[in-house]
C-alpha cells in the first residue's frame, strides 16, 4: 500500500517590518534547492515594489504570480506543484483558509505570510482562521521604530499624526505610512469598535 504524502500549512505572521516576506522567500528558496516544484503567489493589489515579485523592505526579491482573488489563486495552482507560497495573505478573502486546507489535504506544503493585526491591532482578514488551521505558526517581531524595543504592532501615521480608528483598514504603503511599534509606543486616535 502506497503511503499518502503529508501536506502541511505554515503561517508566518507579525507586524510590518518583522521579516515575514524574507522568511517566506527563504523557505521558497529552500524548497527550490530541494528540487521541489514551487509556486509563489501575491495579491495583485500589492504593487508597492513590483507587480510580479515578492520584495522585502531590504530589497530581496522573488518571482511571484499576482492574483486578484482566492478563486484565481485556486485556478493558477499547477497540480504538479509541491510547495505553494502566499504573500500578504491578509489581503485575501475568508476563502483562503479553505483553499489552504484543501491543498494540504492533497499533500501540498502551503506557506502563507501576512499581518496578523491591522493598524488598529485587530485581527486582519483571514489570518486568525489561517492560524487556527495551521500545523505551524511562526510569529515574528520587529524592532520598535520609536524606542528600539521588540515590536508586535503596526503603527500608521497620516500627515505625521497617528491614524484614526475609523480610517480604512487597507492602505498599501511602507515606511512613508507605517512603522513597527511596541505596545508602549503604539498610538491610535479614536476608539476601536469591538
Amino acid at each position: 500500500m502506497a503511503t499518502k504524502k503529508l501536506g502541511s500549512i505554515t503561517v508566518i505572521c507579525g507586524s510590518m517590518f518583522a521579516g515575514k516576506s524574507e522568511e517566506l522567500i527563504r523557505r521558497a528558496r529552500r524548497a527550490l534547492y530541494a528540487r521541489r516544484k514551487v509556486q509563489v503567489f501575491k495579491p495583485a493589489i500589492d504593487t508597492r515594489f513590483d507587480e510580479a515579485m515578492v520584495v522585502t523592505h531590504m530589497g530581496v526579491r522573488h518571482d511571484a504570480i499576482p492574483v486578484k482573488s482566492v478563486a484565481e489563486l485556486r485556478g493558477a495552482v499547477d497540480p504538479a506543484t509541491e510547495s505553494i507560497f502566499v504573500e500578504e495573505a491578509q489581503f485575501f478573502t475568508d476563502g483562503l483558509p479553505e483553499l489552504a486546507v484543501d491543498l494540504a489535504d492533497k499533500g501540498k506544503e502551503v506557506v502563507l505570510a501576512g499581518l496578523d493585526q491591522d493598524f488598529r491591532r485587530r485581527p486582519f482578514g483571514p489570518m486568525p482562521e489561517l492560524m487556527a488551521v495551521a500545523d505551524e505558526v511562526v510569529k515574528l517581531r520587529a524592532i520598535c521604530m520609536s524606542c528600539g524595543a521588540p515590536a508586535s504592532h503596526t503603527y500608521r501615521s497620516v500627515d505625521g499624526r497617528p491614524a484614526h480608528a475609523d480610517d480604512p483598514v487597507i492602505l498599501i504603503g511602507a515606511t512613508e505610512v507605517y512603522e513597527a511599534r511596541c505596545r508602549a509606543c503604539f498610538r491610535l486616535r479614536g476608539k476601536v469598535r469591538r
